[in-house]
């Protein structure tokens, strides 16, 4: 069984014991988390399809460690014949969460 759950405004597909590195997420270490944003569920080959979510069907998740950093992307502008060039640098801040339970009402 795998749903589709919108996280932190990106979508992606869990199954249950599944870890996976979400965009931060507000918590501490070993707290728990609930998403009922489920835009998709496949239940043994029978796949339900929200408009836009599934009603009462819930994912909960326990945060494994909360704040991890990605890695670097560095954004470089440059406008040519002016001399003008800016070097940037972005590391993103994730949060791993394991999946426990999906939990169909």
């Amino acid at each position: 069984m795998y749903t589709i759950v919108e996280i932190q405004g990106k979508q992606f597909k869990v199954e249950k014991n599944q870890k996976l590195y979400v965009y931060r997420l507000n918590g501490v270490k070993g707290s728990s988390v609930v998403f009922d944003k489920v835009l998709l569920i496949n239940d043994n080959d029978v796949i339900k399809i929200g408009t836009p979510v599934i009603n009462g069907v819930k994912v909960k998740a326990r945060i494994l460690q909360p704040l991890v950093k990605g890695n670097k992307i560095l954004v470089f502008h440059k406008k040519r014949r002016k001399g003008y060039r800016k070097l940037n640098g972005h590391r993103q801040q994730f949060s791993q969460i394991i999946i426990k339970d999906i939990l169909i009402s």
